[in-house]
């Protein structure tokens, strides 16, 4: 792999700045969905995400995630695209339907043996495996039982989680019961944007509820299945704001803000619901349920891109709706806000709610890049956008943030949900009709930071 593609000329990454703590965590992410492919391969069982980008209209320019990266059969090669970066974890997900080909019943025994491969090659390679239990790819079968919806998905997950923690617990401690669950219960249960695409009140509280049931039940499987397993659960965190100051904006972006970044890591970790949300969950709640969700847990995720933003919307599902940010300021070639300063206080913010040591498990900026006539990809504005949240992260750690570790959204370009392959997040460039990858200079800049602050641990040892 040829990575020595030098950045602009530029001050040394790291020059007397806050040092971070000790084993400081660098990594990079990706989910199964994204990167897999081989989706008719081995055993695997539909997602509801192959049924879905099927239905036209949903996915930009008609993209599934059938082939992907092709992660399946080329993970050697990205893990030897991690080795050189130097990163020292691996955050990725395991596809329940490649495990589970209905979500139930017997295990296809090819599926876990993909992961087998990865995990023992991860270590070879000196890469510590975190592994996320659910990143969004359902197996249809369980959808078409009412999906989270149904309260029985529980014991469903539950009898899952117990299956990988049988199989890799000797190998893996890091897990993650879930990835963003208000993402997909929100896209999915009230916008209507993601799988299982409905608006239905009713169904997005239960599934609310019965996401954190499946928490909690998930970190009680490991505990009891892995030694020194280390559990956490991954969340968005984004500061949310009001389109327009005042009014019934603000009350909209107060709404968004318990439906996104509370409704998961409060009742999980402080053992309740937000205020606003407590008494519309309160009618599919039985006795004892909270101590339930509320299993203790060792560490907190934080996905973080930019803030958010909501508008009144009375007609709503919900009584709000999504809304672009407004206009002026700084933002990522896909349009999304620069805000290093929103990512500095929402990781200083988080550290005194929940006071757990945190990762931050995404972090990224997108763009639609394509090789230059020299056969590479100098993705600068991304270089920046790293360095300003970097930053912003150094400064949160000196001003008391217990931030313990770093993963960059993504290793590679990949399947992006709604936008399909035209955005990319990689800092390693995939040609996807021939799975070339290419590391990008993002790669480079992240591998000359990861070195620097290696030089530094080891001079204040």
């Amino acid at each position: 792999m040829d990575i020595d593609l030098m950045p602009k000329p530029d001050a040394p990454i790291l020059v007397a700045r806050q040092a971070l703590p000790f084993g400081f965590v660098w990594g990079v992410s990706t989910s199964s969905y994204q990167v897999e492919g081989a989706a008719r391969e081995g055993g695997r069982g539909p997602s509801v995400w192959d049924v879905f980008s099927r239905v036209p209209g949903k996915i930009a320019n008609g993209d599934t995630g059938d082939v992907a990266c092709d992660h399946y059969h080329r993970y050697s090669e990205d893990i030897a695209l991690m080795h050189e970066m130097g990163v020292n974890a691996y955050r990725f997900s395991v596809a329940w339907p490649r495990v589970l080909p209905t979500g139930r019943g017997a295990v296809n025994e090819a599926g876990v043996a993909f992961y087998d491969r990865l995990i023992d090659s991860l270590l070879v390679a000196g890469i510590e495996p975190w592994l996320c239990l659910y990143h969004w790819d359902l197996p249809q079968a369980l959808q078409d039982l009412g999906g989270w919806a149904n309260r029985d998905i529980v014991s469903w997950y539950a009898d899952y989680a117990r299956i990988i923690a049988q199989r890799f617990g000797d190998r893996v401690k890091r897990f993650s019961t879930f990835n963003e669950p208000s993402v997909f219960s929100l896209f999915g249960y009230a916008f209507g944007w993601h799988p299982p695409a409905t608006s239905d009140r009713a169904d997005h509280f239960k599934t609310i509820h019965h996401i954190n049931l499946a928490h909690g039940a998930g970190v009680d499987v490991l505990r009891a299945n892995v030694g020194h397993a280390l559990i956490g659960c991954i969340h968005n965190m984004q500061p949310s704001r009001p389109v327009a100051p005042g009014g019934e904006d603000a009350a909209a972006a107060a709404m968004l803000d318990e439906y996104w970044n509370k409704a998961f890591p409060d009742p999980q970790m402080l053992g309740h619901y937000p205020p606003g949300l407590a008494r519309l969950i309160e009618p599919y709640q039985r006795n004892g349920d909270l101590a339930r969700i509320q299993r203790p847990v060792d560490w907190l995720g934080i996905n973080h891109y930019s803030p958010i933003y909501a508008r009144a919307a009375p007609d709503s599902p919900l009584g709000f709706a999504w809304a672009d940010a407004p206009s002026g300021g700084p933002r990522s070639p896909i349009g999304w806000p620069i805000d290093p300063d929103a990512f500095r206080e929402t990781l200083l913010d988080a550290s005194h709610r929940y006071g757990l040591p945190i990762y931050v498990t995404e972090n990224g900026a997108g763009s639609d890049e394509k090789l230059d006539s020299s056969g590479k990809v100098l993705d600068y504005e991304r270089i920046a956008y790293l360095k300003l949240y970097t930053e912003a992260l150094r400064e949160a750690v000196r001003k008391g943030a217990d931030v313990r570790g770093y993963f960059v959204w993504s290793l590679l370009d990949n399947f992006e949900w709604g936008a399909g392959y035209a955005n990319r997040f990689g800092l390693v460039y995939v040609d996807y009709p021939t799975q070339q990858r290419v590391p990008k200079a993002s790669a480079l800049w992240y591998r000359q930071l990861i070195k620097e602050e290696a030089l530094r641990a080891v001079g204040a040892a």
